[in-house]
C-alpha cells in the first residue's frame, strides 16, 4: 500500500467516525462525471490527493473544524461549494484590485471569520494556505499553513494542527509567494 493509500484510509476511517459542525452524515463521494465539471468550471484541474478525497471519501464534511467544503453543491450549513467560493473570490478580485484572489487557490474549508484553508492546485506538492483577511490587507493575509495537502491532512489526523488548543500560538510563516502569483491578477 502506498503511503496515499495509506493516509486515504486513515482519513476514511475517521470521516467515517466523526462529523464536522453542521454535518449530520458523511456525503457520498462525487462520480468521475462531478469531478470533471468542477475541473472544467475551475480551469484547472484537482492535486490527485485532493481529487481522491472527493472520489473516494465523500463530497466534503470531513476534516478539521467545519470540514471540506463540498465540490460543487452547497454544504448542509449553508456554506459555499469549493469551486463557487473559488469563482466567487475571483469575480470579486477583479472588482476590488486590492484584494485580488490568486489563481489556482482553491478554498477547500472555511474556518469561519472569512478565513478559509485554501489548496494551491499549481504547486507540485498541493500546499496549503491559510487566507485570514481580517489581518488587515491582502499582502498580509495569507499563510502557509501546510508544505503539502498530505501533511495538512496528517496533522488533522494526529491533532498536530495549529486550530488545536493546545497548539495555540503556533506561528504559521507567510506566504511569500503572494505577490508573484497575484502580479497581473485584475487582468485575468
Amino acid at each position: 500500500m502506498t503511503e496515499n493509500e495509506q493516509l486515504l484510509a486513515r482519513i476514511a476511517t475517521k470521516a467515517r467516525n466523526t462529523r464536522p459542525w453542521g454535518w449530520a452524515s458523511l456525503p457520498e463521494p462525487v462520480d468521475a462525471a462531478t469531478l470533471a465539471r468542477a475541473e472544467a468550471a475551475l480551469g484547472f484541474t484537482l492535486p490527485p490527493l485532493l481529487a481522491d478525497l472527493y472520489l473516494q471519501i465523500g463530497d466534503g464534511g470531513f476534516g478539521p473544524e467545519y470540514g471540506l467544503l463540498p465540490l460543487l453543491d452547497s454544504a448542509p450549513a449553508g456554506e459555499p461549494a469549493a469551486v463557487v467560493q473559488y469563482l466567487a473570490n475571483r469575480k470579486s478580485a477583479r472588482k476590488d484590485p486590492d484584494w485580488p484572489w490568486p489563481e489556482g487557490v482553491l478554498p477547500i474549508s472555511h474556518w469561519g471569520c472569512a478565513m478559509y484553508a485554501c489548496v494551491d492546485c499549481r504547486s507540485p506538492e498541493a500546499t496549503v494556505l491559510l487566507f485570514e483577511p481580517n489581518a488587515g490587507d491582502a499582502a498580509h493575509a495569507w499563510y502557509v499553513d501546510a508544505p503539502s495537502l498530505a501533511t495538512w491532512l496528517s496533522t488533522w489526523l494526529d491533532g498536530t494542527g495549529w486550530y488545536e488548543e493546545t497548539n495555540e500560538g503556533m506561528d504559521l510563516a507567510p506566504w511569500t509567494d503572494f505577490g508573484i502569483r497575484t502580479a497581473g491578477a485584475q487582468a485575468s
